[in-house]
Formats: structure tokens, C-alpha cells, sequence
């Protein structure tokens, strides 16, 4: 037994990662850190832009998270994260040597993450960067753990089927899981 899981919502901006990752946290009854929070001003003013961060633009902010995920590892405490974690690379970097990681990856079509972003205002990430969002992102390898669930899932059904998912996988107790028997997500 390696743990209980530390799961990192990850994909494209617009996807779901915060909803989905909220909701898994509270399901599983753990922390939730939104790594759009701990991104630096600069990032984000390029963002805002709409100027693409490059990957050295990210390293920073990646070394943040890939903390809170070590932290967690180090002490055997369950955590979900929202992090778009695009590259392979990236996921390297958060998951270091954890073995508990797993990449829970929403994926959609250009059309519909569009959509979704053109009706948030309260977002500092632009529609105009959704064609380098697609362009930089690498889907989890097969040696990767990681789930994957398409977006035209409500989140609330990610969430239900993740926890269901990961409880077997991480062989949890319902207690561990956040959830009696029978509770919907």
C-alpha cells in the first residue's frame, strides 16, 4: 500500500480543473489547492495579455505546486490539485518521486472549451490563448497513472465516477474516501 491518493486535476484552461477539483476534494474529504492562485503577477499579466507563458514562465509556479505535493506525500495526507499540467515535463516535475500522484485529465474539444471560456468573467485567461493551450498539450502517457474523463460530463458525474475510481484503486474506506455508502457526490 502506497497511500491514500494525491490527485492533480489537470488539462486545457476552461476545462473544469477548479469545479471538478473542489468537488473531488470535498468528496474525498481533503485539501484543494487552485494553482491558478499561486501563479506570479508576472504570469499572470501575460496571461491577461494574452501572451503565452513559455516554459520557463512556468517553472516557478510548477515548483510552488510540486511543494504542496511533496508536502503531502511526505506526510501521508490525501490532496487534489487544479493545475493544468499540459507537458509531460510539467507532470515530471509535480509528481517528483511520488508514487501517489495520479493525473485526472478533462479533455475537450476546441469548440466547446471556447464556450466555456467566452462565459467566464472572473478569469484573467483569454479565448485567444485556447489554440496554445491545445498546441502544448501532451495527454498522460500510458505509463502515467491517470484517469480521463471528457467534458461533456457534468462535473458533479466526474467527480461521483473519480471517487468511486480512486477508492478502488487506493483501496479506501468510505471514511477515507469522504463518503458513507450510498452518499452522492
Amino acid at each position: 500500500m502506497i497511500g491514500p491518493p494525491i490527485v492533480v486535476v489537470m488539462g486545457v484552461a476552461g476545462c473544469g480543473k477548479s469545479s471538478v477539483g473542489q468537488g473531488l476534494a470535498d468528496a474525498l474529504g481533503c485539501a484543494f489547492i487552485e494553482g491558478d492562485q499561486h501563479h506570479p503577477a508576472a504570469n499572470i499579466a501575460k496571461m491577461s495579455s494574452g501572451i503565452p507563458l513559455t516554459d520557463a514562465d512556468r517553472v516557478g509556479w510548477l515548483a510552488v505546486l510540486a511543494g504542496f505535493i511533496a508536502d503531502a506525500d511526505r506526510e501521508g495526507r490525501m490532496l487534489v490539485v487544479a493545475c493544468s499540467a499540459l507537458k509531460r515535463r510539467y507532470r515530471d516535475q509535480l509528481r517528483g518521486d511520488s508514487r501517489r500522484v495520479v493525473f485526472l485529465h478533462l479533455r475537450g474539444d476546441k469548440a466547446l472549451i471556447a464556450s466555456r471560456m467566452g462565459a467566464r468573467t472572473a478569469h484573467f485567461m483569454p479565448t485567444a490563448l485556447i489554440d496554445s493551450q491545445f498546441a502544448d498539450l501532451e495527454p498522460p502517457g500510458v505509463d502515467e497513472a491517470s484517469l480521463t474523463y471528457d467534458i461533456t460530463l457534468t462535473a458533479r458525474e466526474i467527480v461521483a465516477d473519480a471517487r468511486l475510481r480512486l477508492a478502488a484503486l487506493y483501496d479506501l474506506k468510505p471514511d477515507e474516501s469522504g463518503a458513507a455508502a450510498g452518499e452522492d457526490a
